[in-house]
């Protein structure tokens, strides 16, 4: 569907945007899951655009799969994060409700190409 790719991309800016507000109250000896977090989330933005630009459908396919597998390596930062208690609870949810969104619309991009 033409609609999912276009989601998943506001999904994703959403994303980014709710963590780099979270990301300003990270202590300095957690840079380095911060700068995960971040790297991750620009990354997935970007595979999206290359997808959706992808004329090769078995290409379009591999960045798709990639999309959802940051979506995981993501929320296990984020929980990572939790454990660590540098977010709440409330925000991981808010974070990994975006994140299941986004995995959710990428796996109906990924079927209608199919």
């Amino acid at each position: 569907m033409i609609e999912d790719k276009f989601k998943v991309a506001q999904f994703i800016r959403e994303l980014i945007l709710n963590i780099d507000k979270l990301m300003d109250n990270f202590p300095k000896k957690d840079i380095e899951l911060k700068n995960r977090i971040r790297s991750n989330s620009y990354d997935m933005l970007e595979l999206v655009y290359e997808a959706n630009g992808a004329i090769d459908i078995e290409y379009k396919k591999e960045l798709i799969v990639k999309i959802i597998a940051k979506t995981k390596v993501i929320d296990f930062l984020l929980n990572m994060s939790l454990d660590n208690k540098l977010i709440t609870e409330k925000k991981y949810y808010k974070l990994s409700q975006r994140l299941d969104d986004i995995a959710r619309y990428t796996n109906g991009w990924l079927k209608s190409i199919i």
